[in-house]
C-alpha cells in the first residue's frame, strides 16, 4: 500500500526538521603535491575525532575526477563549523578549500546499510 503524502503530513514533518550546517570541501591545486597525503591522512583524522564528538555525523568522501573532495553534514552553526574548518590542517596547508551552507533535515535520518 502507498502513502499518500497529504500537504497536512508534508507539513507536519517538516515542523520537525532541524538546523544542519553542510560543509563542500574542495581541491586545490596543491592537492596530490608530494607531502600533501600526510596532510590529508590528519584532515581524516580530524574528521574522526568530530564523528566520534557527535558534531560530524555525516562525512562522505567523493571519489570522482572533480575539485570536490567531500561532503559532511555538521550538527553545529554555520559559525561554529566555519571555526573548525579554519584550523582543518588540509585547509591551513592550502590543500583544501571548503564552502558551508546552512541546511534543514530530519533528526534520526541516516544513510541506508
Amino acid at each position: 500500500m502507498t502513502t499518500i503524502i497529504t500537504d497536512e503530513l508534508m507539513r507536519e514533518r517538516i515542523a520537525q526538521t532541524k538546523s544542519y550546517t553542510v560543509v563542500i570541501l574542495r581541491k586545490t591545486k596543491k592537492y596530490g603535491e608530494p607531502g600533501t597525503d600526510k596532510i590529508i591522512w590528519e584532515h581524516g583524522r580530524r574528521n574522526f575525532q568530530l564523528r566520534e564528538e557527535g558534531l560530524l555525523p555525516i562525512v562522505c568522501p567523493v571519489r570522482d575526477e572533480s575539485d570536490v573532495s567531500g561532503v559532511g553534514i555538521f550538527t553545529a552553526t554555520p559559525e561554529e563549523v566555519k571555526k573548525i574548518y579554519d584550523e582543518d590542517p588540509g585547509v591551513k596547508a592550502g590543500v583544501f578549500t571548503y564552502e558551508i551552507h546552512a541546511c534543514r533535515s530530519f533528526p534520526g535520518d541516516s544513510l541506508p546499510k
